[in-house]
């Protein structure tokens, strides 16, 4: 799910792999395999991405659908 939210992110944006890249400081090819899901995404990165497209990590990784940044989602949830 963190792969897909990425990408619809990016693409709502109409923004490139490239683009995205180059904010991160990374290579496209590095960049499209945390797209992919060939890759974990370090948590560095997925700060700099939530923080980007102004929603939460939690989102981004699918714990919640709401993209709130200032969501809260309970343990064990």
């Amino acid at each position: 799910m963190t792969y897909r939210r990425l990408r619809d992110l990016r693409e709502d944006k109409d923004l490139t792999q490239k683009d995205i890249a180059n904010i991160l400081n990374i290579s496209q090819r590095g960049y499209s395999h945390y797209e992919t899901g060939n890759n974990d995404i370090p948590t560095e990165i997925l700060i700099r991405l939530a923080d980007f497209y102004d929603t939460s990590v939690n989102y981004l990784l699918g714990r919640t659908n709401n993209k709130n940044k200032k969501e809260k989602v309970k343990l064990g949830e």
